[in-house]
């Protein structure tokens, strides 16, 4: 190496793509900071950090379920008791699901999530459950033999919607209003191919539909077409017909 080379090595840091020069060089290599384990920890948790894990977080939810094959995202309570006539009907829907063809996804909790995975497991169907962080640590219900657990709500509504080809929406709480809401959002503004939406228990959403019909597009803060978006209905058949035809079918 000529002296000019030599000279400018001195006042010139390669740092894989990055070129430093002059007083713009940093001292150590990168894999040294990398394994340095002094100095601050705050880093951990600022939003450059955050975006890495929501990163992470997609990448194993596209990971896990891309070859899942046709699926129904079926919501509900998790406080809906076993041996209840919700709970039984969760059962019959999920069975009836997997004896059509379809994978059955969940919130992956208790009550009506843990039938509709109990329904489908018990068919040999499979039944997929997207857990959550939540101050309450609920877990996977027994019947899930898919399960993917998120720290983020939007990620894992994501892959609700991105790998079911109809929601089935059981009587449930302010979970499953934000999650059956969110779908008719979708759909209404076309931001996903259209699917089927299937209120399940006339007797428990039927003051919503009316309250839709009659305030919300009574007062013109909606369209009487948007209630073409959903179906009520009481009967199970009734439910796979939908989801089969609206879907395309599996």
């Amino acid at each position: 190496m000529g002296n000019a080379e030599e000279e400018r090595a001195l006042h010139e840091q390669r740092l894989g793509p990055v070129v430093r020069r002059r007083h713009q060089m940093r001292p150590g290599t990168t894999d040294q900071r990398l394994l340095d384990t002094q100095g601050a920890t705050h880093w951990v948790h600022e939003d450059p950090f955050r975006v890495l894990r929501i990163q992470s977080e997609f990448v194993e939810g596209f990971g896990t379920l891309a070859e899942l094959g046709p699926a129904i995202s079926v919501f509900g309570s998790a406080r809906t008791p076993e041996g209840s006539p919700e709970y039984e009907a969760g059962v019959r829907i999920g069975r009836a699901l997997a004896e059509a063809g379809f994978g059955v996804i969940t919130g992956g909790g208790p009550g009506a999530m843990e039938a509709a995975n109990r329904g489908a497991s018990e068919a040999g169907g499979v039944s997929v459950g997207l857990g959550i962080e939540l101050p309450y640590e609920q877990g996977l219900n027994p019947y899930v033999d898919i399960g993917v657990n998120f720290r983020y709500f939007f990620v894992r509504k994501t892959m609700f919607v991105k790998y079911a080809q109809g929601f089935v929406v059981l009587p449930g709480g302010l979970g499953t209003l934000d999650e059956c809401f969110e779908a008719l959002t979708l759909v209404q503004t076309k931001k996903v191919t259209r699917f089927p939406i299937v209120l399940f228990g006339s007797s428990y959403w039927q003051g919503l539909v009316d309250w839709v019909t009659n305030t919300l597009i009574g007062q013109g803060k909606a369209s009487s077409q948007d209630l073409e978006l959903f179906h009520l209905t009481d009967d199970i058949d009734e439910v796979i017909d939908l989801v089969t035809k609206e879907s395309g079918g599996v």
